[in-house]
């Protein structure tokens, strides 16, 4: 018993797969005993989580042999090369916790599982100190498989560098959202970036199938139809998580009912809808909103409506919305209609004070204007070329006669010499030079003939004629 619980601490190499934590206890032994005997008291998913990595589905680009997930259980010895840390990223319920528990279960070595959820600075250290005496003192090394890495902050994402730098532990971390923007780039460049995909239907169309009949899952009590197999896969969106819980309500119902088929109206019952496939947090949240902007420039208002939909339902900020509708405007937009500002303006300070769900028809107004509007970015290049120039250097003394002349002695250095005040002029244009010598014939704004930009252009072909301009 004594030994037992020292391997649960880590100071003995434990039996090979069992999956340490940073704290165990006697019950979380005996529970996780009890589960591995009789899993039936298991969720559906777990239960048919695969014991081998021959057994996963889908994400075969991650398995091929010598890859870095089979040389992490033991499949290739791999010589003085030792298996590298991985990063696993990809949407929900598309395999990352089911990777690593196929390594807890194969691997030989130390198995350490922490949830960046609960744990922090401290747990960290403890499984580096651990991992440390488990290697110096039994020649045991250490996979730590670090859940939602994402969530851990930049000093706690620190902690972890030197023991995966000087593989003290092999680390497994899981994360949905994009690593570049989520992790520390010294902890990328430690690791190995593996990217998983969202299942396809065939892959969870396989997945259901082996659920039904296999004796982890429902043991062939009831049947799936095919068009409630096509509903699952519909409701799943390529999660197999989801897919998985969704079979699971759907056959208890079925059950309940004495029915031997999973009926489609009873799956309908049982699974009011499918979930919105959002995640605020994550790179879907961008994903979708670049999606909601280009079908605006693109003038597909119905686009535009479904993209603004899956934002408003799954919960978006309203203000985000409406800040991304006003850089549209001028972005996309500009002078082609000038009301196209205000009116994004204006959305945005009527959903601040409404909120949703009202603010919902207003965020409909404004992407319905915006989509509907002419097109013109002259506003956006027009910025983006002068930005340019000054970046690379072209800029130039301000000529003498624009530059202050209100403060003392400015005469007697020759500002504003010679300048000419337009409002005395009839036209109320004067020809002068405005801009540094270097660029006095540079043009920026080329407007185009969309909507009521046509009238910006016919005003700036007068107006550069009439400051004698000539095009560069």
């Amino acid at each position: 018993m004594i030994s037992a619980v020292l391997s649960l601490l880590g100071d003995t190499p434990g039996p090979p797969g069992r999956v340490f934590s940073v704290e165990p206890d006697l019950f979380t032994a005996a529970a996780e005993a009890r589960q591995e005997k009789d899993p039936s008291g298991s969720p559906l998913a777990v239960r048919m989580r695969p014991r081998v990595l021959d057994e996963v589905v889908g994400q075969q680009h991650l398995l091929k042999p010598g890859s870095p997930l089979r040389r992490l259980v033991g499949e290739s010895e791999g010589g003085p090369a030792g298996p590298s840390s991985v990063i696993l990223w990809g949407p929900p319920g598309t395999g990352k916790t089911t990777l690593a528990y196929v390594v807890s279960k194969a691997t030989d070595k130390r198995f350490v599982e922490l949830s960046a959820i609960t744990a922090g600075v401290k747990e960290v250290r403890a499984v580096i100190d651990g991992a440390r005496r488990a290697t110096g003192g039994f020649g045991k090394e250490t996979v730590l498989f670090l859940d939602e890495i994402h969530r851990f902050s930049k000093a706690q994402q620190d902690s972890l560098l030197p023991a995966v730098e000087n593989r003290w532990v092999t680390l497994i971390a899981a994360t949905t959202e994009n690593p570049y923007f989520s992790i520390i780039s010294p902890l990328l460049s430690r690791s190995l970036l593996l990217t998983l995909e969202p299942l396809t239907d065939d892959d969870l169309r396989s997945l259901l199938r082996r659920a039904v009949a296999d004796e982890r899952g429902l043991k062939s009590a009831v049947t799936l139809p095919g068009d409630a197999e096509e509903h699952l896969l519909r409701i799943a969106g390529g999660d197999a998580r989801r897919a998985l819980t969704a079979l699971e309500a759907a056959a208890g119902a079925a059950l309940d009912k004495g029915d031997a088929d999973i009926t489609l109206q009873t799956l309908e019952e049982t699974v009011d809808r499918a979930a919105v496939k959002y995640d605020r947090d994550g790179d879907q949240h961008y994903d979708v909103a670049s999606a909601l902007i280009k079908s605006i420039r693109g003038s597909d208002v119905d686009a535009a409506l479904h993209y603004l939909a899956r934002m408003i339902e799954a919960g978006e900020d309203p203000r985000f919305i409406a800040r991304r509708l006003m850089i549209s405007a001028s972005e996309d937009i500009g002078l082609a209609d000038p009301n196209a500002l205000p009116i994004a303006v204006a959305a945005a300070q009527a959903v601040a004070m409404i909120g949703f769900p009202e603010a919902a028809l207003t965020l409909s107004h404004a992407t319905i204007a915006l989509a509907l509007a002419p097109k013109s970015n002259a506003a956006t290049t027009a910025i983006g070329a002068a930005m340019e120039d000054v970046r690379k250097g072209h800029a130039g003394p301000v000529p003498m006669h624009l530059r202050d002349g209100h403060y003392k002695g400015a005469a007697k250095l020759g500002h504003a010499q010679g300048y000419v005040y337009p409002h005395d002029l009839p036209e109320g244009i004067a020809e002068q030079q405005y801009a540094p010598e270097e660029l006095k014939n540079r043009t920026y704004y080329e407007p185009t003939r969309h909507g009521a930009e046509a009238r910006y252009a016919d005003a700036v072909e007068w107006t550069r004629r009439h400051l004698g301009r000539k095009r560069s």
